[in-house]
């Protein structure tokens, strides 16, 4: 693979490399992707990054993934359509989704992912679209087919990549929060909204336990399923109930998160090593907001600032990132 620059880009210079038929993965403000010509790239919307100059937000330029000579196809996938996206990925490859916030297929993904046919075997990273904080309830998430510049509030975009022989995607999870030591959590239905639960087995109302937990609401529930460590953020903490960003298990224990002290020195310390360059990178809008990082950068992974991170299946609050290496 040639390698190639990525990062911020004003409209000109992007539509400049769209010109060039390179297969792109974009990010940005809703409002600057319409302004895109047609070409090889699917886009999500969000206004921020991790860009050269650390965290930001931006509405005017784009974030680019370049994938420089690599080979592949793009495709749009309906709720219904979606479980098939590993079947349709090369047999050596890489594939890129982008799903949009608040959406159905969003939360079909959540549940479902990890029955889909072929999970596991073929790589598949992305992210979430979202929207300005400022605009929570006047704005709508949103995925881009640069093909034909379709724009989906419930589809999901997928850039399936072909690997040569002698590379290999490797993907990555950076996850800096651990179970602490308060006491296990569980539910009982499987969902994105809970009220009851039982804390160390007694019954409670979660939001009301949130709320006696000063600060709790901003760390996520973390939980081992199979051997690694995956959180689910705190969306709104309301009356009687709480929302959440992926949906908590029936049947699985959960625990809320230590508090990560320095955001960018303990993700530079759990950075894995690689000999090959990083072709995609994201990190959580949860992590931009609670630990600080505007300004600051996450040394080694740039990218989308994003409200829903995919390695395999959706997580929240991590870093993702995939590495080319070779054989």
């Amino acid at each position: 693979m040639t390698a190639v620059a990525g990062g911020l880009m004003s409209v000109a210079e992007v539509t400049a490399l769209i010109g060039t038929g390179e297969l792109l993965a974009l990010a940005a403000d809703r409002a600057v992707l319409t302004r895109l010509p047609r070409g090889n790239w699917i886009a999500g919307s969000t206004p921020y990054f991790m860009a050269e100059q650390g965290g930001c937000q931006d509405r005017e330029r784009v974030f680019v993934q370049r994938f420089g000579d690599l080979q592949g196809h793009i495709r749009r996938y309906q709720p219904e359509t979606l479980p098939e996206v590993l079947e349709e990925a090369p047999e050596h490859g890489l594939s890129v989704l982008i799903l949009p916030a608040g959406s159905a297929i969003l939360e079909a993904f959540a549940r479902e992912a990890p029955l889909y046919p072929e999970m596991y075997l073929k790589p598949l990273v992305g992210w979430v679209a979202g929207i300005a904080i400022d605009d929570v309830g006047s704005d709508t998430a949103v995925v881009v087919d640069g093909r034909d510049g379709c724009v989906a509030v419930n589809e999901a975009v997928v850039l399936h990549l072909q690997l040569p022989a002698q590379l290999v995607a490797n993907v990555h999870a950076i996850n800096l929060f651990e179970p602490g030591d308060g006491p296990e959590i569980r539910f009982p239905r499987t969902g994105f909204e809970v009220s009851d639960c039982l804390v160390d087995g007694q019954p409670a109302n979660f939001a009301h336990y949130l709320i006696e937990q000063a600060g709790a609401g901003s760390l996520p529930l973390v939980a081992d399923y199979c051997g690694a460590m995956i959180n689910v953020s705190v969306q709104a903490v309301e009356a009687n109930g709480v929302r959440f960003y992926a949906p908590v298990f029936e049947g699985v224990g959960y625990r809320l998160a230590r508090p990560v002290q320095d955001y960018p020195v303990e993700f530079l310390a759990a950075m894995p090593p690689r000999t090959g360059p990083v072709v995609f990178g994201c990190n959580c809008i949860l992590n931009y907001l609670n630990c600080g990082l505007e300004g600051r950068r996450t040394e080694g992974l740039d990218g989308p600032i994003t409200f829903g991170e995919v390695g395999y299946q959706l997580m929240n609050q991590t870093a993702v990132m995939v590495t080319l290496d070779g054989i």
